[in-house]
């Protein structure tokens, strides 16, 4: 395939935790499941069509999680994508308990948490996961004990970085007292910017910032607004400029927009070939 068909490659590398290096404009793996992020997908085989596509499209970085399905999610990217290309990196996630649609329980009590690493390895067809994440701090467990498990499945082998997920700065560097942190995955967009500190760390520090629910344009998007202004005259949709005010925002944002469509994964890759004129930028910056 060429380079031309391949949109992501426009969006610049980052290499995370310095030796993974992976296209910055990714896929999240949370929609091609069933609603409310509970059991099988509506359209399965539409499911293995978009993880399929996003590779064809150039992206090699794929964000996932144990919770959702559970397990659906990982189960349908090793069924699409097994035996993986040598520049895919799967992240995935734990630390969340579901007992149904929309329910979300966090859970990290060390046993819990290999038991849910060793079942991804499994699920995923893999023998060490690329970038594992704590999906949520759990309040009831003291943190050296999850990151110490986790520290300890990595010198095993099994993890090769470990992240966190929805943290505050002062958690990020407690964390980092206790072992290596390579990402920070929060929610953040170009209409909720309430991580812009930990985005600023992030970029410090050199770990990589992935933004969930990247696409969320709000207000930002209504008529005659800057996005509305700025996605006509490049001929986009809002979201996609959204998605490529976030890639300028910073060099280490690995935006992870989600879809259960491959026309709207197609959609969300070309965001990458979009380039802001600093006026353009600075306006949409201004306009939160």
């Amino acid at each position: 395939m060429t380079t031309q068909a391949r949109p992501a490659d426009a969006s610049g590398t980052f290499a995370i935790g310095g030796d993974l290096p992976v296209n910055r404009l990714g896929f999240g793996a949370m929609r091609i499941t069933g609603p409310g992020v509970w059991g099988e997908p509506e359209d399965p085989a539409e499911a293995v069509r978009v993880l399929r596509r996003a590779v064809e499209l150039g992206i090699t970085l794929i964000d996932t999680a144990d919770s959702y399905g559970p397990f659906v999610s990982e189960r349908l990217i090793r069924e699409a994508l097994h035996p993986y290309p040598a520049d895919l990196v799967i992240a995935t996630k734990g630390g969340f308990t579901r007992s149904g649609p929309g329910d979300w329980r966090p859970v990290g009590r060390p046993e819990y948490l290999r038991q849910q690493t060793e079942l991804s390895l499994r699920h995923l067809a893999v023998e060490r996961i690329d970038l594992y994440q704590l999906h949520r701090i759990d309040p009831k467990v003291p943190l050296e004990e999850q990151l110490g498990e986790l520290e300890l499945l990595r010198q095993e082998g099994k993890i090769r970085h470990i992240g966190l997920s929805e943290v505050t700065v002062d958690q990020i560097e407690q964390a980092r007292r206790i072992t290596g942190i390579a990402s920070v995955q929060n929610l953040y967009n170009l209409a909720n910017r309430r991580s812009e500190d930990v985005l600023d760390y992030c970029e410090r520090e050199n770990l990589a910032f992935i933004p969930w629910y990247p696409m969320a344009t709000g207000e930002l998007a209504r008529p005659g607004s800057p996005l509305d202004a700025f996605a006509k005259r490049h001929e986009a949709s809002p979201s996609q400029l959204a998605l490529a005010w976030l890639l300028r925002r910073s060099p280490v944002t690995l935006p992870i927009p989600g879809t259960s469509r491959v026309a709207h994964l197609e959609e969300n890759t070309e965001a990458a070939r979009i380039t802001l004129t600093d006026e353009e930028y600075e306006a949409l910056t201004a306009a939160v």
